[in-house]
């Protein structure tokens, strides 16, 4: 793990959130001096840790540690953007999502489809 690109990606991910990074550590229960230890003292968090602020970002662990994925699978900025925000959902909210958006994909493909 890249330590500073750790750090700037904390802050990236709060940015979006629109909340400060003293802030997101406190509330998502890593402690307010995380960041600090990270960058002053070069202390590695712990993945419980790392999780607790991911989850609490709405992103993954491995967008938090800034890893890469398969070339061919970059999520375009919408898609990144609509899981930012689904995130926030409630799971109620998030499955009145998931279902419109299967009922729009299964309209697409009917259109799509050879005629009978």
């Amino acid at each position: 793990m890249d330590a500073f690109e750790f750090v700037q990606n904390i802050k990236k991910y709060c940015s979006i959130k629109g909340v400060k990074p003293t802030v997101a550590c406190r509330e998502s229960g890593v402690g307010t001096s995380f960041i600090n230890n990270i960058e002053k003292r070069g202390s590695m968090p712990s993945i419980e840790k790392v999780q607790m602020l991911a989850e609490y970002l709405g992103v993954t662990v491995s967008e938090l540690l800034g890893e890469k994925p398969p070339t061919g699978q970059l999520a375009s900025g919408q898609e990144m953007e609509f899981a930012r925000l689904f995130a926030q959902l409630s799971s109620d909210q998030q499955a009145l999502v998931l279902a419109q958006l299967q009922g729009i994909v299964a309209a697409k493909e009917k259109q799509s489809a050879p005629p009978e």
